[in-house]
């Protein structure tokens, strides 16, 4: 069996051309990812609402105008996963913020309850500052969450309570970022950390 020596400069020689093919693609597959049109454009999802934020103020989505609004939906009393989904929301947008400050204060990040019973303007406020210090959190009336949350294409179901009265809430996980007209842009991926979110931030605020 014959061997074959080659030196590192030959061998780098060598696969000079397929790097440099490979590095061309990789380029034109990044520039062609970033410059198409956001995902969730077309989808009938998002709307108009008023509802009641964390200061028991009205608020309503046209105070967003102009602004890019990055919305989860959830509940305070969550035992696990909305306060991680929320740590890795608050600190995504705060790592935007030190890329380009500029345009994350274009973002207005939004939690919205699908538990208003127990979600009051007052356990909101203390559940939002926890995260991001622009963080909105609101509230309502059983009927005006279950028409926001049908509108923004989110399904929540209550769990019969337990002896002592608690339950849990299921409800759809997901992070979407609408624009500054209240369009749907993206499903923003908070399954990849911060990094993540702070990279589909820069991607599609403008």
């Amino acid at each position: 069996m014959a061997v074959i020596a080659m030196n590192e400069n030959a061998f780098a020689r060598l696969l000079a051309p397929f790097a440099l093919g490979l590095a061309l693609f990789l380029a034109a597959c990044q520039q062609g990812a970033q410059s198409g049109p956001p995902p969730l454009e077309g989808a009938t999802m998002g709307g108009p609402f008023t509802l009641t934020n964390q200061d028991g103020r009205r608020q309503s989505d046209t105070d967003f105008a102009g602004m890019y609004r990055l919305v989860y939906f959830g509940y305070t009393f969550c035992p696990d996963v909305c306060p991680v989904d929320m740590q890795v929301i608050g600190a995504g947008l705060r790592r935007f913020e030190e890329q380009d400050r500029a345009r994350a204060e274009r973002v207005q990040p939004i939690f919205i309850t699908v538990d208003p019973v127990r979600d009051t303007p007052e356990v909101l406020r203390a559940f939002v500052r926890n995260f991001h210090p622009r963080l909105i959190g609101l509230t309502g009336s059983e009927t005006e969450i279950a028409n926001v949350a049908r509108a923004y294409a989110i399904h929540y179901n209550r769990e019969p309570p337990n002896a002592q009265g608690a339950y849990l809430v299921d409800h759809t996980r997901v992070v979407v970022l609408y624009g500054p007209n209240g369009e749907p842009v993206a499903i923003i991926p908070h399954d990849q950390g911060a990094d993540g979110v702070a990279a589909e931030l820069a991607r599609w605020v403008r």
